[in-house]
């Protein structure tokens, strides 16, 4: 089978980045340049024309020719940071619905937290999710594993044996390491396996039963706030740990104004240290959970607008190297209760890529920024070999930024419908997206 894209803005950051075609063979990028005609596929002798808009067309059933005019074509999304709820929790989210909503969102491959029942602390729950993914034939899927045993912070466990399962990193995701002796055995640990560390920064003791951003308007809610030094503060030792250790570390969900400058001034100084955010982190603000909006709580909790655009700064300035959206499906049983007993989190692949647009649109970054926070730089941060490259397998996304639609959660592939943008407006989304050469998902 060969497929043939013509005319979209190619766009591989360092690598490629024009008006161009790609054709793609057994799953593979052949060639990548100005004007391909596919010679030898029976583009030329057949004179088959381009379809019009996105879709597949030619009457040779061995060519799929696909127009990408004023779209943007990009190595496939990668997001560092999802919650498959499988095993143990599969009423809210599968394996195989959560690849399929990453499918829909634009996303080629993502990675798995260990939060799951039983958790991912040993090769055989890290298999299992390999082979439900490899069952469900639709993303990538590369477990994280747990730092410690049961994410209970006490010990270490089998790095090397989840390195062989197939685990791409390590964390205790939904639990801060409390120990700092742990934390760094853990960093030094998995330094020797050649894989990063993924930091929870939270001080739990600043939480201390908190449910939203510590502020006025938590106190005109009645509620019990967090204040931004409880994720800051970790943020800041995990960085001290780092540069005693050397080893790769990478902050998640990224929210405060103080961790932004932290990591900022510890890149200054050469420390080996890489963060993410998430669209809610820049799209919105506290006042999301005025009315009580449980679909807008989240750990770490929505900021303040000061935080809002520290977190656009540390995107603009190359601080934050990556977008990831923390997906995190809960159903009605869990939402729609009191604020202070709701679960944390919302669900973010088939917003994930509309949300983002909006920091090209606004011009807080440029669409080339864009596609290394959520591809390039990804990648590196997990040591896979990525990109538009002939020879390479042929994982893309094609975006088209001008679409125009209305969010609407009942419509999504997620068995979950807990996200705080339904019914928004948006502008941009993914329209293809391909996996080794599969159409796994197109509008």
């Amino acid at each position: 089978m060969l497929i043939l894209i013509k005319g979209g803005r190619v766009i591989d950051p360092g690598n490629l980045d024009g008006i161009m075609d790609i054709l793609i063979e057994d799953g593979k990028i052949k060639e990548q340049g100005s004007g391909i005609r596919g010679q030898g596929s029976g583009v030329e002798k057949q004179g088959l024309g381009v379809s019009q808009g996105l879709g597949i067309g030619g009457q040779n059933s061995k060519l799929k020719i696909i127009d990408a005019s004023g779209k943007f074509v990009v190595p496939g999304l990668i997001d560092m940071h999802v919650h498959f709820r499988e095993p143990g929790h599969e009423y809210k989210e599968t394996i195989k619905t959560g690849c399929l909503s990453a499918a829909f969102g634009g996303f080629t491959a993502v990675c798995t937290m260990p939060n799951t029942n039983p958790v991912t602390d040993n090769a055989q729950v890290a298999e299992y999710i390999l082979k439900k993914a490899r069952l469900a034939n639709t993303v990538r899927v590369y477990p994280v594993a747990a730092i410690s045993p049961g994410l209970k912070g006490k010990g270490l466990c089998e790095y090397g044996e989840l390195k062989e399962a197939g685990v791409i990193a390590f964390s205790d995701d939904g639990n801060p390491v409390v120990d700092s002796q742990l934390m760094r055995r853990a960093l030094e640990y998995a330094k020797g396996f050649g894989l990063p560390i993924i930091s929870h920064c939270e001080q739990l003791d600043l939480v201390a039963g908190g449910v939203m951003n510590e502020g006025a308007l938590a106190t005109r809610m009645g509620l019990a706030g967090i204040p931004n030094a409880a994720e800051s503060i970790m943020v800041m030792r995990d960085i001290a740990l780092c540069e005693l250790t050397g080893a790769s570390l990478h902050i998640a969900h990224v929210s405060t104004a103080e961790s932004v400058r932290a990591i900022r001034d510890a890149k200054k100084r050469g420390i080996p240290v890489t963060a993410e955010t998430a669209p809610h982190y820049f799209s919105l603000t506290e006042k999301a959970v005025e009315e009580y909006n449980t679909n807008a709580k989240m750990n770490p909790p929505l900021r303040s607008e000061h935080d809002r655009k520290a977190v656009l700064e540390g995107l603009s300035d190359g601080t934050i190297d990556v977008v990831a959206t923390d997906h995190a499906p809960h159903s009605s049983i869990e939402k729609e209760v009191e604020f202070d007993r709701a679960a944390n989190g919302i669900i973010g692949l088939e917003t994930s890529v509309s949300l983002s647009l909006k920091l090209v649109q606004n011009s807080i970054i440029s669409i080339v920024d864009l596609v290394e926070k959520m591809s390039t730089n990804p990648a590196k941060i997990l040591g896979l070999d990525h990109g538009i490259k002939k020879g390479k397998p042929a994982d893309i996304t094609i975006i088209d930024p001008d679409i125009t639609y209305k969010v609407d959660a009942a419509g999504f592939q997620s068995l979950s419908r807990n996200t705080p943008f339904d019914g928004w407006d948006m502008k941009g989304k993914a329209i293809l997206t391909m996996v080794g050469g599969n159409v796994v998902f197109e509008r």
